[in-house]
């Protein structure tokens, strides 16, 4: 680690514990004044410190903000989890739950197949916003006029024949989603391989999860993929229940 950085980071802990002036923080540190002002100039610049009306630093938004993802993230994969397990065990294929992570989304658990035949997904790894269920399903739970900028700014990369190919093409089938409650990747993404999604709702009711069922098609036809879609969706929605989503209050 490097030393500068190794010392923002101690700064960054020092004001977590103890909102300070920079005559205070220089007088902790053993690197220079100047050099510690530096460092407060570029943390403050970056939102990860705040400075008040009586010059003292404090713990900024940008370390709240990613402090709460990281907490948002851990509780949806906990109280995901039994769920996605027992969705596997009862149709024996692959099942994700995916997330927004910034403009992407991406996969935040997975439970294999049951079968010999394996998904190339990984936790970790990013959805295609245009060519996967997951991504469909987040994306058309969001305002109208961001499901338009995301729709203008993809490149609509072309992963098999059966891709989204334009902008309207993609805002109808976003469309399609949110009036039918899940989507579907016929064989967008891979020539192979089929899927659905649902949403997992939090407490206010926003869509902050996918989980979905991924098949290959040498198992399942399209009408064997859509038999699975109460299961699916009864899964997504034990999910919402433990989160705080109850839909009959809304009403």
């Amino acid at each position: 680690m490097s030393e500068s950085l190794r010392r923002a980071l101690a700064l960054l802990d020092q004001l977590a514990h103890e909102p300070s002036t920079l005559d205070e923080i220089a007088g902790r540190s053993d690197a220079h004044k100047t050099t510690v002002m530096r460092q407060l100039h570029t943390l403050e610049d970056c939102r990860f410190v705040v400075r008040d009306a009586q010059g003292r630093y404090r713990i900024g938004s940008k370390v709240l903000e990613l402090s709460a993802l990281a907490l948002e993230e851990r509780s949806i994969v906990s109280v995901a989890r039994p769920h996605l397990q027992q969705l596997n065990r009862a149709t024996g294929h692959t099942v994700h739950l995916a997330a927004f992570e910034g403009p992407d989304v991406v996969y935040i658990d997975k439970l294999e197949s049951h079968h010999a035949v394996r998904m190339y997904s990984r936790v970790g790894l990013t959805a295609s916003l245009h060519a996967t269920a997951v991504a469909k399903v987040l994306v058309a739970d969001l305002p109208a006029a961001r499901r338009e900028h995301i729709a203008a700014s993809l490149d609509y990369r072309r992963f098999t024949d059966q891709t989204i190919a334009d902008p309207p093409e993609y805002l109808a089938a976003l469309e399609e989603v949110s009036a039918r409650g899940w989507a579907m990747d016929d064989r967008e993404h891979e020539e192979f391989v089929h899927c659905i999604a649902a949403p997992v709702r939090d407490a206010s009711g926003r869509a902050i999860a996918a989980v979905s069922t991924s098949v290959p098609v040498v198992l399942a036809d399209s009408e064997e993929l859509l038999a699975l879609v109460p299961s699916l969706t009864a899964a997504a929605e034990a999910v919402s229940a433990d989160l705080g989503w109850n839909p009959t209050e809304r009403n």
